[in-house]
């Protein structure tokens, strides 16, 4: 069985491509396997410091696959976008062409997205007679409720600066800086140190869910353990020495 999506490792990068033009990356049982299985094995890597999710083709991802075998029960949508939100490393997404309706709900459970100009976007549910739900769960945590409504209900085609202004995509660029805006991002995101990024992407998810007295009670406990963790000490020796943390980069290289 050919494999249709491919993880590679370099440099502290874990990069998930999935692999399947001919469907236009559609979410088949195999593709949506195979997705899941990179994603956990980058998130229990410990050389792996951020993951970078992109595709070949045209598409992205075409939502579900209406032509091809549906999902297994082995693993399901939920649980792939789930894989996706609770990585306990950032989560980039390199788009490389359009996107629709499941494609969307796994750019939406990215941390961050890059995307092509000249990427269009649409929640096509509507017009086959079915619903954006299950991507609902996570889009309606990152789309103003007015931008929603317009989008899930009418199944229109939108751009990819108005996929920023909706909220589910960080930066709209031309096509040929994609590739160098994520490794910006990826750059940065190795002087970070592994641990807080983990306890930050959790408190992300968390935190809006709680109400302001339980929010503040869960904010402090977890401020109050990372104070004391081991990682805090050497990165606050660090910027009291004014030398990288030992995570960075840079302290290897000088």
């Amino acid at each position: 069985m050919t494999e249709l999506v491919h993880l590679d490792r370099a440099d502290g990068v874990a990069t998930i491509t999935l692999d399947s033009p001919s469907n236009r990356n559609a979410l088949s049982g195999q593709l949506q396997s195979e997705l899941a299985a990179h994603v956990d094995t980058a998130a229990h890597d410990n050389d792996v410091r951020a993951i970078v999710l992109t595709a070949t083709g045209t598409v992205f991802c075409s939502g579900a696959d209406l032509k091809g075998a549906q999902p297994s029960a082995g693993v399901t949508y939920p649980d792939l976008l789930l894989s996706l939100l609770q990585a306990p490393k950032p989560v980039i997404a390199a788009l490389n062409g359009a996107v629709r309706a499941g494609g969307i709900g796994l750019v939406a459970s990215c941390d961050i997205v890059v995307a092509p100009a000249d990427a269009t976007f649409a929640f096509a549910e509507v017009r086959i007679g079915v619903a954006p739900a299950i991507i609902g769960v996570v889009c309606l945590r990152r789309m103003p409720p007015l931008a929603a409504s317009r989008y899930f209900l009418t199944g229109e085609v939108f751009t990819a600066a108005e996929a920023v202004a909706a909220g589910l995509v960080t930066i709209a660029c031309p096509g040929e800086e994609v590739a160098a805006r994520v490794a910006a991002l990826t750059g940065e995101i190795r002087r970070t140190a592994p641990g807080a990024v983990a306890e930050t992407k959790r408190l992300l998810t968390e935190l809006p869910a709680h109400s302001l007295a339980d929010g503040f009670e869960l904010a402090a406990a977890t401020s109050a353990r990372l104070f004391a963790s081991d990682e805090a000490r050497a990165g606050i020796a660090a910027f009291r020495d004014r030398r990288p943390a030992p995570w960075d980069p840079a302290a290897r290289e000088g």
